[in-house]
């Protein structure tokens, strides 16, 4: 098997040897080259063509955001962004870097993790993150279509519905960037609650909200528990980290509940509860995303009556979640991420809703 070609870019040395020395040790991986900052690595890049890049954001010369942009641009590479999680500054600039199409997001170590624990994870996550840009296609298997109108999808009889009430937004790899289009492609007019999961790691997560809410026309908040629903109006509200949100009643909840799919939050968990509470007063989309968190969650709020997107393989950075809710039929529309922002905008409208059994 061929080992995965790697590219390790941090300004210093002694972390850098250390990731270095980390990937020598696993005859899986090979160090094509390392740079101390954002220029060499683009250089490096374009010169090595490798199969991942570990990338510091705090980078002399050019930032490693600024170095992530032009690689994406010019020579599309999965990125790993390696980071500390304690630096408001830094932790803005690894979203930043993640909206401009890095894959995900590790912490650095901090030394006091037990013998092997950091190395493992480490290596696990790079591994994930190379193989993003080969994730299966399955055009075939859904007839090759990649924009669904809910009338090819009807299964039965069809009946008006009114609109929505409340909108779910579910995303996990290349969220973050899927997140900013979406909401910023809404209607200036767009007043509904948003209710989002977003798989982001936990020290990571924690400034998320304030960052987004730079990058949007709408109040970005986390969830505390409690809220009445309709108090949001024009607001999008994010699950806290490793809590999973859902609405019961009219309020919002936030519970500690075994993972879903190995995720807390779960977008599964909101959906289910916007469908059981909701029914077809919600409106659900499921966004670019690693595994099939989200899925069923789609379909439960496709069979209760609500409208429901799925995004399309082409704009997926990775083609999973959306794949899943696709392959299930729990999708009224699978449209492009440059298309969803006015499609939910129309759901506001009545509309007609195809009964699926």
């Amino acid at each position: 098997m061929a080992k995965l070609r790697v590219l390790v870019v941090e300004d210093s040395l002694t972390a850098r040897r250390r990731i270095v020395e980390v990937l020598e040790q696993d005859p899986g991986f090979e160090v094509v080259g390392e740079a101390a900052d954002g220029r060499r690595a683009i250089e490096l890049c374009l010169q090595h063509r490798p199969d991942a890049v570990t990338m510091d954001m705090m980078l002399p010369v050019m930032s490693g955001l600024a170095a992530t942009e032009y690689i994406m641009a010019h020579c599309p590479t999965p990125i790993l962004v390696v980071s500390a999680s304690f630096n408001r500054g830094e932790l803005f600039k690894t979203y930043d870097a993640l909206a401009a199409g890095a894959v995900d997001v590790f912490e650095k170590a901090a030394g006091t993790e037990a013998p092997g624990v950091w190395e493992r994870s480490f290596l696990q996550a790079l591994r994930i993150v190379s193989r993003v840009r080969v994730i299966t296609h399955v055009r075939a298997r859904l007839n090759g279509a990649t924009r669904w109108p809910i009338e090819s999808l009807a299964a039965g009889s069809t009946t008006e519905v009114v609109p929505p009430a409340v909108l779910g937004l579910g995303a996990s790899t290349g969220g973050p960037s899927a997140l900013v289009q979406v909401l910023n492609g809404l209607p200036s007019d767009f007043r509904l609650p948003i209710l989002i999961v977003l798989h982001l790691g936990a020290a990571f997560a924690t400034s998320f909200a304030e960052w987004m809410d730079t990058q949007v026309p709408q109040d970005v908040v986390y969830a505390r528990g409690g809220e009445l629903v309709q108090s949001l109006t024009g607001r999008a509200v994010l699950a806290p980290p490793d809590r999973h949100l859902i609405v019961r009643g009219d309020r919002l909840v936030l519970v500690d509940e075994p993972e879903r799919h190995s995720c807390r939050p779960s977008v599964d968990v909101l959906f289910e509860s916007l469908a059981r509470d909701f029914a077809s007063a919600a409106a659900g989309c499921l966004l670019t995303g690693m595994g099939r968190d989200g899925a069923l969650g789609l379909l439960a709020l496709r069979r209760s009556g609500a409208a429901t997107i799925a995004q399309d393989e082409a704009t997926s950075v990775v083609y999973g979640m959306p794949r899943e809710a696709a392959i299930l039929g729990a999708a009224d529309q699978i449209l492009p991420l440059g298309e969803i922002g006015s499609a939910l905008g129309a759901l506001r409208r009545s509309r007609v809703k195809s009964v699926v059994p």
